[in-house]
């Protein structure tokens, strides 16, 4: 759809530099703009660009503006701004109200009349589908499930029995919310199954990414709270929490009974150990092992950036060597050679 630069900068609280009768119908990047595009810049990476970009209009702070030869919408934020102005710009398709033929529902599920749900999906007996939901095709929604209301199921979708689904929570393609826990009884060699008794609570504002899987808890709930957002390919164990405003970037593991506090971020292939507590306002720079609990804010990393391979050999010789060489060092400060007060 297209909008003017007029109404936009109205409605996100902008101020315009340039013509408010220009229209935009759709975002580019600023290499790649056209006439009709809007682009923005919140990385100065990429500033360089600003002054070539053919866009019809960038979103700018103040202090990228004035290299700006397009018209400007210039605010504090471009990247929240921008984020605001292409979902305007690009609105998901709307799903009409009803049932597919195809999909089975359960006599004893409650499907909300502006509800939406697709083609060879299924809901399970007990269930609540709210209003204005959307639940993709071939999604499954087990017995006793919920989804509040506007949550957005984009297809293949599994939600398991009793999982709680909070208003306006997006889950994409193949997540699978309240499998059992991976939680097992060791006896005389063998495994003995522990019943996950527990379900998932995922608050409102969540975005769970494809083929992520969030476990079910093994007595209590795991609970993902408001806001939070995941990347795909994540793996949430038995018992977790993530608390609000949190985000996870793809291919994080975080194993089961941990507890991750408010506004966290961590970043890819990122491991965290199990019973352990994640204070709030945490950054976890990506490919770090997380074994302890980290009790206070702040940017923790861990593992050791890519070099060359015969470098990386040198390296790995020299920390095989580090515990005799530690025990060398000890021994000779009990015996006081070299010491740093040593007298001469």
């Amino acid at each position: 759809m297209a909008v003017s630069l007029g109404e936009l900068a109205v409605r996100f609280g902008c101020e315009l530099r340039g013509d408010p009768d220009v229209q935009v119908d759709h975002v580019a990047t600023l290499a790649h703009a056209d006439s009709r595009s809007l682009a923005f810049l919140a990385n100065s990476r990429y500033r360089q660009q600003l002054a070539a970009t053919g866009a019809a209009a960038v979103v700018v702070d103040e202090a990228s503006a004035a290299d700006c030869r397009t018209a400007a919408l210039v605010c504090r934020n471009p990247h929240a701004t921008y984020a605001r102005i292409a979902a305007v710009l690009h609105p998901l398709p709307a799903a009409p109200p009803g049932t597919h033929p195809s999909a089975v529902i359960a006599p004893g599920a409650r499907v909300d009349a502006t509800a939406h749900v697709g083609a060879l999906s299924v809901v399970g007996d007990g269930a609540v589908v709210g209003p204005r939901a959307f639940v993709g095709p071939q999604c499954v929604v087990e017995e006793g499930a919920t989804l509040a209301e506007d949550v957005r199921l984009t297809a293949r979708v599994t939600v398991c029995r009793k999982v709680q689904i909070g208003a306006r929570t997006t889950v994409q393609p193949g997540a699978v919310i309240g499998g059992d826990g991976f939680g097992f009884a060791q006896e005389g060699g063998r495994w003995i199954k522990v019943p996950q008794a527990g379900t998932v609570r995922i608050g409102p504002d969540v975005e769970i990414g494809a083929n992520t899987t969030i476990d079910r808890g093994a007595i209590e709930d795991t609970v993902i709270e408001e806001g939070v957002k995941l990347d795909n390919l994540i793996m949430i164990a038995h018992n977790v929490r993530v608390g609000a405003h949190s985000a996870l970037a793809a291919c994080v593991g975080v194993s089961g009974s941990t507890t991750i506090g408010r506004r966290c971020m961590i970043g890819g292939q990122v491991g965290i150990g199990g019973h352990l507590t994640i204070a709030d306002d945490v950054i976890i720079t990506g490919c770090t092992m997380v074994s302890h609990s980290v009790p206070r804010p702040g940017v923790y990393s861990g593992g050791i950036p890519l070099e060359e391979a015969h470098v990386w050999r040198r390296l790995v010789a020299r920390f095989k060597r580090i515990d005799s060489l530690a025990t060398r060092l000890k021994a000779l400060e009990r015996h006081g050679a070299g010491g740093p007060d040593q007298e001469e």
